[in-house]
């Protein structure tokens, strides 16, 4: 039907015939002349008719935005003085010599452009007249190119492209699955898959020893900008590496991705330990573009008579840490800062304490702060000494639990990023190794920081002697403070996953019914394997520039994990249930 695409055409197309298909995306009368904007997705062209084709331009002349036609014209330059450097088919037209409406368009609920503001939840109703903009349209290109050049990298590396079930067993791993009922095996469930990890792990099993899938995953989650209930990862799964060989691997993937895709060389790949990433900015995903670290000043609280300072200082658990904010006496007002206060409350501070430095030779006067009367003169010089403050610099303070402190501190530390513009560079990749195989679960028990089949650096029996203090063979990938990806070496004896199982509490009828499957296998010639999973949406996010994965996905849900396109999720008619053996009942008030 067509022979180009409307945005493919250029100077050397001139004096062709072409065929273009598309839609009206603005239509212009001049002096008896009619230009038609024609939209693709591709791009837009200038089609000229004029009235020497009487037939036609008179139905160029009914045709509306968003009318679909097929127009058969001949390419020319334009004129000097019309030639649009914004467009990518600035510098030709084509002269319209037949038109044909193949469908005609209602008016759209919004302007179809890029600069037109629209509320999400209008575009998100109509998400496939919003999928027609340039701006969302560009995106979903950058996606599929992404992909292509993940699969011809992974496939030149030698991995195979391998499907797994997407309908499995519930397996526990950190979210709610979501599950589907079966009506042939009355009362039981399929659930969703989190992530393939299980069944990547028993390909390795199996002997192919390079797997990867751009897989769907799964979860029931609360949501944020950078979550959807149903999202897209690149998975990847290695035998006989170890984790420098499959982080190669990754890494190679991203450089030759930016490199081939934005003409980027995101140059080298520092690696930095978990316990230095939380201690020197909070966060183990920190961005290294934000020249702020966090500074403890624990040690030097202890005897104040403070005891928001000295609490902490004394507790185990608690820290006490400084963000210094060069020239941040200028930069910020006190409004602006009781605005940052609200902003730490978010993540469980009780407030924000800081140190105005105007003379730092005056440690009576040329200190302002309402917390400087609780600290000693020899205190407050080792505060300025420990964070090298200079006149004109600004000290916040967090003193809490350390996780309040982290989370605070290391959020606060991004926002002032952003807002003061203390970027340093415009992309900073990174490592973060050496995690921690547990954390507390709240109830006095552990729990995988990662999941339980991560493998630990120790031997299962200094495991199982010191579970809080034991490392993980895992890495995770961060690239300007948000994680690419993650993944570990992974367990293949079952003396360790047993030890890793009862560590977490896990006793052996409960690990046959869940794991059953992975406790057999490893018995029967697991090798050593390892691996990890990209998040594909929010690596689109970031190549774009989007501030949403609901901008690169192409029917995303809404934060409520609604589709208000489709109405989904939906009421279902008693009939299916009443099939499922599922009765419906509604929650009391």
């Amino acid at each position: 039907m067509r022979s180009h695409y409307c945005g493919s055409l250029g100077s050397e197309n001139i004096d062709q015939e072409v065929t273009i298909c598309g839609w009206v995306d603005r239509r212009r009368d001049h002096g008896g002349v009619i230009f038609l904007d024609m939209r693709d997705r591709e791009g837009i062209v200038q089609v000229v008719f004029d009235p020497d084709t009487e037939e036609h331009f008179a139905t160029a002349d009914r045709v509306r935005s968003e009318y679909v036609l097929k127009i058969r014209g001949r390419v020319r330059a334009r004129d000097g003085a019309t030639v649009n450097a914004n467009m990518k088919t600035g510098e030709i037209e084509v002269l319209g010599k037949e038109i044909e409406i193949l469908n005609e368009s209602e008016t759209p609920p919004f302007q179809l452009d890029d600069h037109t503001e629209v509320g999400e939840d209008v575009r998100l109703r109509y998400r496939y007249l919003d999928l027609r903009r340039p701006q969302i349209a560009d995106k979903l290109r950058l996606r599929a190119r992404i992909t292509s050049v993940l699969r011809r990298y992974m496939d030149e590396q030698g991995f195979l492209d391998i499907e797994t079930p997407i309908l499995t067993r519930a397996t526990p791993e950190g979210a709610r699955d979501y599950l589907v009922p079966s009506r042939t095996h009355s009362g039981k469930f399929f659930a969703l898959p989190q992530s393939p990890q299980l069944f990547k792990q028993l390909l390795m099993v199996s002997g192919f020893d390079r797997y990867y899938q751009i897989a769907k995953c799964f979860r029931d989650e609360d949501l944020r900008a950078d979550r959807q209930p149903e999202f897209t990862q690149i998975d990847i799964e290695t035998s006989f590496m170890d984790d420098k060989a499959i982080m190669a691997v990754a890494e190679g993937m991203i450089r030759d991705l930016f490199k081939e895709v934005m003409g980027l060389d995101l140059g080298d790949f520092p690696q930095m330990p978990y316990s230095e990433a939380m201690s020197r900015f909070g966060s183990d995903k920190p961005d290294l573009r934000i020249p702020l670290e966090l500074v403890d000043v624990g040690d030097l609280m202890t005897e104040v008579d403070f005891k928001v300072f000295s609490g902490p200082a004394k507790n185990p658990k608690g820290r006490v840490a400084a963000l210094k904010v060069p020239g941040g006496n200028d930069k910020l007002s006190r409004k602006q800062i009781d605005d940052y206060t609200k902003y730490v409350g978010i993540y469980g501070a009780k407030g924000l304490a800081y140190i105005k430095v105007n003379d730092k030779s005056d440690l009576e006067g040329g200190l302002q702060s309402p917390i400087v009367k609780f600290l000693p003169e020899p205190v407050r010089a080792a505060i300025l000494e420990r964070v090298g403050a200079d006149n004109g610099d600004l000290i916040f303070f967090g003193a809490d639990s350390a996780k309040v402190v982290n989370e605070a501190l290391g959020a606060l530390r991004c926002k002032l990023g952003e807002d003061l513009n203390l970027y340093t560079a415009p992309w900073a990749p990174l490592w973060v190794v050496d995690f921690p195989m547990f954390e507390e679960d709240g109830n006095g028990g552990l729990t995988s920081l990662h999941h339980p089949f991560t493998a630990p650096s120790c031997s299962p029996e200094e495991l199982e002697k010191a579970p809080a203090d034991a490392l993980s063979i895992a890495y995770d990938m961060v690239l300007n403070g948000t994680e690419l990806g993650g993944g570990s070496v992974r367990i293949h004896r079952p003396a360790m996953q047993e030890a890793v199982f009862r560590v977490l509490g896990i006793g052996d009828e409960e690990a046959r019914e869940k794991f059953g499957f992975l406790l057999d296998a490893l018995k029967y010639g697991a090798p050593p394997h390892a691996g990890l999973a990209f998040g594909l949406d929010r690596l689109v996010m970031l190549m774009s520039g989007a501030r949403s994965i609901r901008d690169v996905i192409a029917f995303p849900k809404t934060q409520s994990a609604a589709c208000v396109m489709t109405d989904a999720p939906g009421v279902v008619e008693t009939r299916q249930l009443s099939e499922l053996s599922i009765r419906v009942r509604k929650n009391e008030e």
